[in-house]
């Protein structure tokens, strides 16, 4: 591996040198900047990014790094992010991870060249060299929506297993005794974490639920909808199906339309996360919100808490059950109408049986 004293050698400058083209140093000639990154195009050398972020200067910038541009959650939180820091006089630079390690790497250490002050990342699965390598800098580093084992850095999250605890006990009163689970993936936090709360609600509401009825997705529409296919080929299909999120929701939405059912005559569906188009469709889903909005802006609060030199503490949100109609609310609601209206008619009933004989007497 090339180092900085093997560039300064290819390109006949002194190692000095060198180090002020890499931070853009306005004294450095155009003649002498190009030779170097010729020489380092040359040598295929890699700066070390969390080296070279080691200094004294502010720049007024954030990094974020979040895991699918493409998931409306990921897109609101960056929002938050964005809008958090603009009050504060700070800059985002946003890159998206698109749920890789190697990507979300590439977005740490440009960043670092970047020297921004602060990254706040929404970590992939995977521990790499480079995320362990920064959270052991000078460098301020938060994790946001979810955490890696073994990484000790403030973090901002939401805990749903409350709000995961009351959809199955509402799936119960619907009638639901047949509910099946999509997760994310095991090696994300917010996977383990949704799976272990929907298991524990389940088996405290005297749910059966049987190994075919939990299944592991990828927080994509695609996962959603094969997986949802596969339930619903079961010999004995779940009656509800509970998505980890609103992607996966997405794709057995897809799934369950495309076989022309309905839903929630012939399957209930709820989503983990809720969004917007939740309710503006038929029939309205039934989700778990996050409070988005606020997760994003304090994750700015407690990054910028360290930068100013303050402890910088983590933090944990509740997530709140959304009750609309996918799951077969309006049904029970109008069966529970006709039931009262029922129990009212056989109560006007003995009331006027007990005048007549009154007065019969």
């Amino acid at each position: 591996m090339a180092r900085i004293k093997d560039v300064a050698a290819q390109a006949g400058v002194s190692v000095a040198t060198v180090s002020r083209v890499l931070n853009d140093n306005p004294s450095v000639t155009e003649e002498t900047r190009n030779r170097v990154h010729d020489a380092m195009a040359t040598l295929n050398y890699r700066p070390n990014a969390v080296a070279r972020s080691l200094r004294t200067e502010a720049t007024r910038t954030l990094g974020l790094i979040i895991g699918d541009i493409l998931n409306p959650f990921f897109a609101e939180l960056a929002r938050a992010v964005e809008d958090e820091a603009r009050e504060a006089g700070y800059t985002v630079v946003i890159g998206n991870a698109d749920e890789r390690a190697d990507q979300q790497d590439h977005y740490v250490r440009t960043l670092m060249e970047q020297r921004v002050d602060g990254l706040i990342i929404c970590p992939t699965a995977e521990v790499t060299p480079l995320v362990e390598e920064v959270s052991k800098g000078q460098r301020p580093l938060v994790f946001l929506d979810r955490t890696l084992t073994g990484i000790d850095v403030p973090s901002v999250r939401a805990d749903g297993a409350a709000a995961i605890t009351e959809l199955v006990a509402h799936l119960r009163a619907l009638g639901h005794r047949r509910v099946a689970f999509v997760s994310g993936p095991g090696t994300l936090s917010t996977g383990r974490e949704r799976t272990a709360a929907f298991l524990r609600a389940a088996a405290d509401h005297g749910l059966r639920v049987p190994a075919e009825y939990v299944r592991v997705g990828d927080f994509r529409a695609g996962s959603g909808q094969r997986i949802t296919a596969e339930l619903l080929d079961l010999p004995e299909p779940p009656q509800a199906i509970f998505l980890g999120d609103n992607l996966m929701a997405l794709g057995a939405l897809d799934e369950i339309r495309r076989r022309g059912l309905d839903i929630p005559g012939d399957v209930a569906v709820a989503s983990f996360d809720d969004v917007p188009w939740f309710n503006h469709i038929q029939p309205r889903i039934t989700a778990i919100s996050q409070p988005t909005a606020e997760l994003g802006r304090l994750a700015v609060r407690v990054i910028l808490d360290a930068l100013r030199g303050k402890t910088a503490e983590s933090v944990v949100l509740p997530a709140a059950l959304v009750i609309r109609e996918s799951c077969g609310e309006a049904r029970a609601a109008v069966e529970a109408r006709q039931s009262d209206g029922e129990a009212r008619a056989a109560a006007e009933v003995r009331q006027s049986d007990g005048r007549r004989k009154e007065a019969g007497s």
